[in-house]
């Protein structure tokens, strides 16, 4: 009898000593322990780096986008300001000023209308809008213009003389071109139509 309650004695220690051993596993950590998910977490605060990606140079394409932008007020705008010159008789200079008042007027309206529809009232809007065209519109309507005065004859064509489509289209198509590098710059500094990409 003492001999079975020895042997269960021993096997009781046995078993006790095995609990002890798996409870030195709860020490062990795995691969996915701990200090790994510590690395992953470390890992995790990288990403918010990534929306630091759009900092810097602003791309081509999205100041060709703001120049194209640009350049369709302008283009409605003097043409506007042309029909109504011709319609009035005016001559040459009140007749480009004109176009030159309108270009900026339905540039600005583009913009605005779309800061307004964001939801934007419009005297908050306006000071945006300036920012964001005023240089733009003044250096393409320099070129443009400075291109149609040196264009032999193209100051003095009319609405039905294609002289005067050709000037003009050949006109905002170098506006375009010289506009666009300077909206890239720009940009890529937080200002001109950076300023609104935000309500877009």
């Amino acid at each position: 009898m003492q001999h079975e309650q020895h042997a269960h004695h021993e096997h009781e220690h046995d078993e006790h000593q095995g609990h002890e051993g798996h409870a030195g596993h709860q020490g062990h950590t795995s691969p996915h322990g701990p200090t790994d998910h510590g690395g992953h977490a470390a890992h995790a605060g990288h990403t918010g780096h990534a929306g630091h990606a759009g900092h810097g140079p602003a791309s081509w394409a999205m100041a060709a986008q703001a120049t194209l932008h640009c350049l369709t007020g302008c283009a409605i705008g003097e043409i506007l300001g042309m029909v109504i010159g011709t319609a009035f008789g005016w001559g040459n200079l009140p007749t480009m000023i004109l176009a030159i008042i309108l270009a900026f007027a339905f540039g600005y309206a583009l913009t605005l209308r779309g800061i307004l529809k964001a939801g934007l009232d419009f005297k908050s809007a306006l000071p945006i809008a300036l920012a964001a065209d005023t240089v733009s519109i003044a250096v393409m309507e320099i070129i443009d213009n400075g291109f149609i005065v040196l264009w032999p004859g193209a100051m003095d064509a009319t609405l039905s003389d294609a002289l005067f489509w050709i000037s003009l289209a050949a006109s905002l198509a170098l506006a375009f071109v010289i506009t666009t590098p300077v909206n890239k710059w720009m940009i890529g500094r937080g200002k001109g139509h950076a300023v609104v990409h935000q309500f877009h």
